[in-house]
C-alpha cells in the first residue's frame, strides 16, 4: 500500500461503493478522510468503519449538486482537517433507471446528472483547486466512465455528463500546470457496485472488478501525485472485467 501518512482527503460519494472503498484504501494508506454524501446514516456507518480499523475519517452530509454545497464541504473539511491535499470526485448520478433513449429523457434529468457529475465537481474544486495552488501542490481526481467516449444507446445523460467532466478536467490541468497542482481524470472500469446493478441488474458480478482493488489503484496514483499523468484520462485495469462504464 502506497504512503499518504500526515495526508488529507476529502472524496465525494463516500458512503458506498468506490467512495467507501476509496475512503478505507486512503485512511489505510495513513490519509486524514472526509466523506461526503447525501445520506447520513451509511455515511456514518463507513466512517465509523474507517475509526474502527484505527483510521481517521470524518462524515459530511451534502448534495455536491446543491449551489451552496461546495463552499460548505470545502470550509468543514478545512475545520477537521486543515489543508486538503487531495480531492476526489467520486459522486455521480446515472440519471433515470432503468436507462433510457435520449427521446424519452426529460430536460430535467438530463440537468439534475449534469448538476451532480460535471457542475458540482466544478464548484467543489473552484473552492478547493485556490489553497492548493497557494501551497504549491495538491491532486484533484475526477472520477470518469468509458461511457464518457464510448457512445452507449441509453447512457445518455450520463455519458455527455462524463465526457464534459473529462474536458473540465483537461482544462484544469493545463490551466493549472507549473503550480504543483495535478489533475487526473480515472475510469475504474466496470464494478461490482449498486450503481452498476442498478444500470445492468443481468449484469455477471463475477466479471466485475472488486472497489477495493479500483481504489489501491488510484490511492497510489494519489500517492504518487499522478506524476507525468497531470490531464491524462488513467483507465483502472483489472483481470476481470473486459469493459466500463
Amino acid at each position: 500500500m502506497s504512503s499518504l501518512h500526515g495526508k488529507s482527503a476529502v472524496v465525494t460519494g463516500g458512503s458506498r461503493g468506490l467512495g467507501r472503498a476509496l475512503g478505507l484504501a486512503l485512511a489505510g494508506a495513513g490519509a486524514r478522510v472526509v466523506l461526503v454524501a447525501r445520506h447520513a446514516e451509511p455515511l456514518r456507518r463507513v466512517a465509523a468503519e474507517i475509526g474502527a480499523a484505527g483510521g481517521e475519517a470524518h462524515a459530511l452530509v451534502a448534495d455536491v449538486a446543491d449551489r451552496d454545497a461546495a463552499a460548505a464541504v470545502a470550509g468543514q473539511a478545512a475545520a477537521l482537517l486543515g489543508p486538503v491535499d487531495i480531492l476526489i470526485h467520486n459522486a455521480s448520478t446515472l440519471g433515470p433507471v432503468p436507462l433510457r433513449l435520449l427521446l424519452d429523457t426529460d430536460c430535467e434529468d438530463l440537468e439534475r446528472a449534469l448538476a451532480v457529475n460535471l457542475v458540482g465537481p466544478f464548484r467543489l474544486t473552484k473552492a478547493m483547486a485556490g489553497p492548493m495552488v497557494l501551497r504549491g501542490a495538491g491532486t484533484i481526481v475526477n472520477v470518469t466512465s468509458d461511457a464518457a467516449v464510448e457512445p452507449y444507446p441509453t447512457w445518455g445523460a450520463y455519458g455527455a455528463s462524463k465526457a464534459a467532466l473529462e474536458q473540465l478536467g483537461r482544462i484544469w490541468a493545463a490551466e493549472l500546470e507549473g503550480t504543483g497542482v495535478r489533475v487526473l481524470t480515472v475510469d475504474p472500469g466496470e464494478m461490482d457496485t449498486a450503481m452498476h446493478a442498478q444500470a445492468m441488474p443481468d449484469a455477471d458480478r463475477a466479471q466485475l472488478a472488486d472497489p477495493a482493488r479500483v481504489a489501491d489503484a488510484i490511492v497510489a496514483l494519489c500517492a504518487t501525485g499522478g506524476a507525468g499523468q497531470a490531464g491524462a484520462r488513467v483507465a483502472i485495469r483489472h483481470d476481470r472485467a473486459a469493459g466500463g462504464r
